[in-house]
């Protein structure tokens, strides 16, 4: 089921970005660039689990392209560190490879506002725990992850400014998953183990045609 939803939102946005009748005065436009920043990361455990924040930071490659004007589409290949932090002093962090396909909406000239939303696929790669202070590795939140794929839907919105061929840009996001990262049958403990997290990142553009 949750596929299935996420197949149908890749679907949507996929028409939305590319499926309009171009207007003739607008000439479809291609960028590259790179990217980086802070998150702040949470697990949405179903029974709840006592957390802070997380701290991480994310980086990578963007490829934008602008079918017509006011609407484009933007995939990027990223690095990015999820997890979360328990009050005792637990800490699990997780590092994806992560790929977002988004919609992307803008209004403006050189100065620019911007709206991104779509579908994302990640692959855990690696995992850091910091145990907590009373050594209790019972807890079944500290068993090893079951589910090494986290898809889910990302959004967010920004400002960007042009000049020339580059374009510079500070993007604010909203990761959530709806893959858990433990098994959530009805014999097990967790019934939500949803990746959750919030990015702030700066990226460089340059125009490609």
């Amino acid at each position: 089921m949750r596929a299935k939803i996420l197949v149908t939102f890749t679907v949507l946005f996929s028409l939305l970005s590319v499926g309009w009748a171009q207007k003739p005065s607008f000439t479809p436009e291609s960028f590259l660039g790179i990217t980086g920043g802070a998150t702040v990361s949470m697990v949405n455990f179903l029974p709840s689990v006592n957390q802070d924040y997380l701290m991480g930071y994310s980086g990578g490659i963007v490829f934008r392209h602008n079918s017509q004007a006011h609407l484009g589409m933007q995939a990027e290949l990223n690095y990015s560190q999820r997890g979360w932090k328990e009050l005792n002093g637990y800490s699990r962090q997780l590092e994806y490879i992560e790929f977002p396909f988004m919609s992307h909406f803008y209004v403006g000239k050189k100065v620019q506002f911007y709206l991104n939303l779509g579908p994302k696929v990640s692959v855990l790669i690696h995992q850091s725990v910091q145990p907590n202070a009373s050594g209790n590795a019972s807890a079944e939140q500290y068993k090893p992850i079951d589910n090494p794929i986290d898809y889910g839907f990302c959004g967010g919105f920004g400002l960007q400014v042009h000049a020339g061929r580059q374009v510079f840009l500070i993007d604010t996001r909203v990761n959530y998953s709806i893959s858990t990262l433990f098994s959530d049958r009805l014999t097990d403990h967790f019934r939500n183990s949803n990746n959750m997290n919030a990015a702030l990142t700066a990226a460089w553009l340059i125009k490609t045609n």
